[in-house]
């Protein structure tokens, strides 16, 4: 049966990959009805820094959430993380080609205060999805269903920084792009998507 519906849990600064998957389908369901699953792109991304590969995480409240449903898992602000990412994202990539054409739109995100991790992700995604320039529509599921329909390709945890836990993608290829710090580092990937947007403006769709 063809699958015209993808169902995808919420990333913080999603990679290409996942970006690639929300393109191809009629559908794109995000996951609103799951526990918080430790150790995924839930609340961390990555990025290319001047010292290699950064990862950037957002601090959670109350230490262990792994019963908690993923709208409710609160954001940690007793430490500045938010300027510390805007900082790093800044320092990777201010001299990129494309940084001053986006930053005014993902900037302001990291100047209000989140509570709650969901809302700080579906409004990066929202701004993501807006500055490529696609056109996506997000369903929301309503309740938590471990098997899903014949017709939904069901890429949950499909998408994760543990390659042995990553689902097996024949639709996504990586393809290499000059980036930042290639000369330095060589070629790296799985990261944000941020790092080719910066990188290559408008033809980052053309990576997908």
């Amino acid at each position: 049966m063809q699958k015209n519906t993808i169902l995808l849990d919420l990333q913080y600064l999603p990679s290409l990959q996942w970006f690639s998957k929300i393109t191809k389908y009629d559908t794109v369901l995000l996951e609103a009805s799951e526990n918080y699953i430790k150790g995924s792109y839930r609340n961390r991304c990555h990025i290319a820094g001047a010292q290699g590969l950064l990862r950037l995480s957002v601090p959670l409240r109350g230490g262990k959430n792994a019963q908690t449903p993923i709208r409710e898992v609160g954001i940690s602000n007793a430490m500045p993380w938010q300027y510390q990412h805007w900082e790093s994202i800044q320092s990777a990539y201010g001299k990129s080609p494309f940084f001053e054409y986006y930053v005014d739109d993902l900037k302001p995100i990291f100047e209000k205060e989140y509570d709650k991790l969901w809302d700080l992700n579906y409004d990066l995604v929202q701004c993501l999805v807006e500055m490529l320039d696609l056109d996506v529509t997000f369903t929301l599921t309503e309740t938590y269903k471990k098997q899903t329909e014949d017709d939904v390709l069901d890429f949950r945890g499909g998408i994760h920084p543990n390659p042995a836990k990553s689902k097996a993608d024949p639709d996504f290829a990586v393809k290499e792009y000059g980036q930042v710090f290639t000369e330095k580092y060589g070629f790296l990937s799985d990261l944000s998507v941020i790092d080719a947007l910066f990188c290559k403006g408008p033809e980052t769709v053309l990576l997908f």
